[in-house]
């Protein structure tokens, strides 16, 4: 029964751990500045939620920029405001003139950068959404890459912008990027942005699945610490 009991505090106790350290190593990778497209559908319009934590323990994020692509350029950027973030788009000529949905484009939108008041700084263990409206989105199959700047109040420089390789492991400092796909049998013509409300009520939704399950994961481990130590307190004495 002695054996058989320590076996199972072992068995229970390298779960634990092994759950602690996954969730960690998940936690460091959620922490990347990431993007999420409403929709990815090629030739149509979708709403870019771009989710930026502050991750120094000293300074504020103070400034944001978001390169976008010029080979597959999306001719129409739109904005959604911050409160306390001033936002610049800037148009540039193209390296080369490009067809988008049956018309030559010799400029595009190459950059949005926003920039926050002392007020209103990314500050320790918060972050902050952006988001954009862009279209058109380019043929079925394009990974759309999108480096990001993200700039501190002591000076620093954090450059979101290293390619991930398939089949390796993700950089420390991966851009964010999305995959356009192609559009479903019957799927109606390129739609229109969609509402900022509806925008925000897609990325709030995330946010809170996002925090639920972390939530959940942590309940789970507490409970499994739980259960080990009442079964070491209750283990009846054994009778000589």
């Amino acid at each position: 029964m002695k054996t058989s009991l320590r076996r199972t505090l072992k068995t229970a106790a390298a779960a634990t751990m092994t759950a602690g350290l996954l969730a960690v190593g998940a936690a460091a990778a959620s922490a990347h500045v990431h993007v999420d497209p409403d929709d990815t559908t090629a030739g149509g319009y979708t709403h870019l939620t771009f989710n930026v934590p502050n991750e120094s323990p000293t300074a504020k994020t103070s400034k944001l920029e978001v390169a976008l692509p010029t080979d597959t350029p999306l001719t129409s950027v739109s904005v959604k405001p911050v409160e306390g973030w001033k936002a610049v788009v800037t148009t540039t000529d193209l390296p080369k003139p490009v067809t988008v949905s049956g018309a030559t484009v010799t400029k595009a939108p190459s950059s949005v950068v926003w920039t926050a008041d002392e007020a209103h700084q990314i500050g320790q263990n918060e972050y902050q959404a952006f988001a954009l409206s862009v279209g058109v989105l380019p043929d079925a199959g394009t990974t759309v890459v999108l480096p990001v700047a993200q700039t501190y109040t002591d000076g620093t420089v954090v450059k979101w912008d290293e390619k991930t390789a398939e089949g390796q492991a993700e950089p420390g400092h991966p851009a964010p990027s999305f995959v356009t796909t192609a559009a479903e049998t019957g799927h109606a013509a390129a739609a229109a942005p969609a509402s900022p409300a509806a925008a925000e009520s897609t990325s709030d939704s995330g946010d809170a699945g996002s925090a639920a399950g972390w939530i959940g994961l942590v309940a789970g481990l507490l409970g499994l610490a739980a259960g080990v130590t009442a079964l070491v307190r209750t283990r009846p004495a054994r009778t000589k």
